[in-house]
């Protein structure tokens, strides 16, 4: 199931806009846009017709045919159960009803969209909810709510929060209770999080040990040796080294006390005649002897808590005498794909596109650290989908497609019959503004909805999964940072756009900078497929030499910088 994340005209729009000069003049505008996006090969190209598009793209779902709501103020529990929407607008006229039921005190009105205070007297009304369809004879489970009516002024609701403000939306909601501790053998910790302050068990090292293969020396030389094998590595410790003595030593061995430093071989003259060392360099007390304790003294913290389990940090603790790890579980992930126009193998035809998203999920939501379950295919089934999402006992649910109000988008409707409270519904950016964030029940697993074009699902995965994820995990955000673009990059009016960059060396002294990739249409991803980020761009775009923020990709350090066909 795709998804569209161009401005969608649902049907009545015309009459709806019949009363408003100002929106008339804000779709024209917005299509004006989209259209010169798309002659440059960085638009969010959207259908006003039907699923297939037109646009030469695949056949495309989830498209916004009604206006999104922002979450409801900065406290996630004071959030709100599903609704249906109206269309979105940006003029504030336009989410005034004349329902007098639709005028709420602002005290309890929900957040509008803007960042002032919602109760600064601003605030949209508060949608009311949708009616409930009358059960089937003999049904078990409650039957799925009506769907709002296309133009209904009583439904309007606010914009949707700021790109920025979802992903803190989403981060909160993934910080809102203490993380789980467990304790894993070490084989079993990568990837983990410390769930505590990793302090040293022992001094490290434990024992003042040679850093070298060499001598043992003791006082000034020359030194008399006896003939042996020496002191070796994970022996006991040996007797006390009298002044003008040798002994043969290996790197790791125990340093016998007494011992003024180590000569290393390359550095000694051995006179086996007159079973005389000498030194061909001066001798320094304490020289390539590695002392007890060097590196930390016992109770010392090694790591805090909130680290990724690396094979260093792994190493790390093993040398500090740990044979298990206190961590955070990983955050349970499951997937669900939903779309009955979807082929798991072969190639397209009649209509059928192949499943990108089920392949790509799984193993980028590995990446940010997930354990994840094997990808469910749905189809355009809504009781299947209340199924899923009441029998999953993960942390997290991940839809692809559905998150619109077409005929066969289902998940609006379903999470209302289940009562979820929706977090985040629908955010201003492009591609991918119809995604959602929401929590099925107060102890229950959070949902993410995806919108169903990959790219607008890329999208949906950096801006909700995540930062919900890394709360959920306890793994620390992501420092945000910034670099020069080497390109004008076209902006959305409103609205931040997403753009796969790739990072590029500065030449002749030049400053390192990124390079926007082309084909970022929202059903694309031959551009993020040769991207190591994505860049953040403002609404109105931004000149070349400009600053902007940087989303790396998980894999991003791995990612040789790119050249060729992308740019």
């Amino acid at each position: 199931m795709t998804g569209s994340d161009g401005p969608h005209r649902e049907p009545g729009s015309d009459v709806r806009a019949a009363g408003s000069a100002s929106e008339r003049a804000r779709e024209e505008e917005e299509r004006a846009v989209e259209q010169a996006l798309a002659l440059v090969g960085g638009s969010d190209r959207s259908s006003r017709s039907d699923r297939s598009g037109g646009s030469g793209e695949p056949p495309s779902r989830g498209r916004d045919t009604r206006g999104h709501r922002g979450p409801r103020d900065e406290d996630l529990n004071a959030g709100r159960s599903s609704n249906t929407h109206a269309d979105r607008s940006r003029d504030p006229q336009a989410h005034r009803s004349s329902d007098p039921r639709a005028h709420r005190n602002s005290d309890s009105a929900p957040y509008d969209g803007r960042d002032n205070d919602p109760r600064d007297g601003r605030a949209a009304p508060a949608p009311a909810p949708a009616p409930a369809s009358t059960p089937a004879p003999g049904s078990e489970q409650p039957p799925l709510p009506d769907r709002t009516l296309p133009g209904d002024p009583a439904k309007a609701s606010p914009p949707p929060p700021s790109w920025d403000r979802a992903r803190a939306v989403a981060a909160r909601a993934g910080r809102g209770g203490p993380p789980a501790t467990i304790r894993l053998p070490l084989d079993r910790a990568p990837g983990h999080v410390l769930a505590e302050a990793l302090g040293a068990l022992t001094d490290l090292p434990s024992f003042d040990t040679s850093a070298m293969d060499g001598w043992a020396v003791a006082g000034p030389g020359p030194w008399a040796f006896e003939a042996g094998a020496g002191l070796l590595a994970g022996r006991g410790p040996a007797a006390a080294l009298p002044d003008g003595t040798a002994v043969r030593i290996a790197t790791g061995a125990r340093v016998p006390p007494e011992t003024t430093a180590v000569i290393r071989s390359e550095h000694a003259h051995v006179d086996e005649a007159r079973g005389l060392l000498h030194a061909r360099r001066s001798v320094v007390t304490g020289q390539d002897i590695r002392p007890r304790g060097q590196e930390c003294r016992s109770g010392e913290q090694l790591v805090p808590a909130g680290t990724v389990v690396t094979p260093a940090v792994l190493g790390l603790a093993a040398a500090a005498g740990y044979d298990a790890l206190p961590v955070v579980p990983r955050p349970r992930v499951d997937i669900l794909v939903l779309g009955d126009e979807l082929l798991n193998a072969g190639l397209p035809h009649d209509g059928l596109i192949r499943d990108a998203l089920g392949p790509m999920l799984g193993p980028w939501l590995r990446a940010l650290g997930a354990e994840v379950s094997g990808a469910r295919r749905l189809g355009d089934d809504a009781g299947a989908l209340r199924d899923a999402l009441t029998s999953s006992d993960a942390d997290l649910i991940v839809t692809t497609g559905g998150t619109a109000a077409g005929p066969v988008d289902h998940v609006h409707p379903v999470l209302e019959a289940l009562g979820a409270e929706l977090l985040v519904d629908g955010v201003a950016v492009r591609p991918g503004h119809p995604m959602l964030l929401a929590r099925l029940s107060p102890d229950g697993p959070y949902l993410v909805g995806l919108p169903g074009n990959p790219l607008a699902a890329v999208s949906g995965l950096l801006t909700l999964a995540e930062p919900l994820l890394a709360g959920i995990a306890g793994r620390p955000a992501q420092d945000p940072y910034r670099a020069l673009v080497h390109a004008e990059v076209h902006g959305h009016p409103h609205d931040t756009r997403l753009v796969p960059v790739v990072h590029r060396p500065g030449r002749a002294g030049g400053r390192d900078h990124v390079a926007p990739l082309r084909y970022n249409g929202p059903a694309m991803l031959r551009g993020i497929a040769a991207a190591d980020g994505l860049a953040v761009v403002p609404p109105g775009g931004v000149r070349s030499g400009t600053e902007v923020e940087i989303l790396d990709l998980p894999w991003a350090p791995a990612t040789p910088w790119t050249e060729g066909c992308f740019t």
